[in-house]
């Protein structure tokens, strides 16, 4: 049953990682889409789809209880890091290390109470900074990139061995659903592919 009053903004599917100035590109962490959503004392983690996971990462809800903020929604990804520094998703879908999943934000739908979603996206990125400004374990502000680097930024990435590149537009506002102002390009040789081919074989 869905829960959540926050529909997430999807990416689209790019073949080609945007190269102008008004884009911004971040990391694609191979974790779970969540929303963080605290409200006073009570922390809810919804997936994409709506469920409430918050009995599932107690780290990440310890974290944004933590906060100085009482009332903000963030969006982001759940990751378990590996000992190599990269994101596990076989340790992650074993539920065998869910006290150890930690958050990487990139987004803030609500701050201090108040809607954001209207704003650009280079504002709300400013408003999650200063949310984030002091580091707690359990939730960390996801960097990015802008302009031009964005197709270099991903050779690189696929060099590490990566998922891949999220672009947006820098000026873009917060819409449920699929969006033509976020393109997802994803490493051809990694691993999550596999999974994909796996689903639909």
């Amino acid at each position: 049953m869905r829960t959540s009053a926050f529909d997430p903004c999807i990416p689209t599917r790019g073949t080609k990682v945007p190269n102008r100035p008004e884009w911004l590109h971040e990391i694609k962490h191979d974790g779970y889409r969540l929303i963080v959503q605290r409200q006073g004392k009570r922390v809810r983690l919804f997936t994409r789809n709506g469920y409430d996971w918050s009995h599932r990462f107690p780290l990440i809800v310890e974290a944004a209880l933590r906060n100085r903020q009482s009332s903000f929604v963030i969006d982001g990804e759940a990751v378990l890091l590996g000992v190599d520094g990269r994101s596990d998703f076989n340790g992650l879908h074993s539920r065998q290390h869910d006290e150890e999943v930690q958050f990487y934000a990139f987004d803030m739908l609500v701050s201090d109470g108040d809607d954001i979603r209207d704003l650009p996206l280079s504002m709300r990125k400013a408003n999650l900074a200063r949310l984030l400004l002091r580091r707690v374990d359990g939730i960390f502000l996801s960097d990015f990139e802008q302009g031009e680097v964005g197709p270099d930024l991903f050779r690189h990435a696929c060099l590490m061995g990566l998922e891949g590149l999220v672009s947006k537009r820098a000026d873009s506002r917060y819409r449920g659903g699929r969006s033509p102002d976020w393109v997802k390009v994803k490493n051809r040789t990694h691993h999550s592919i596999d999974r994909v081919k796996e689903a639909f074989s």
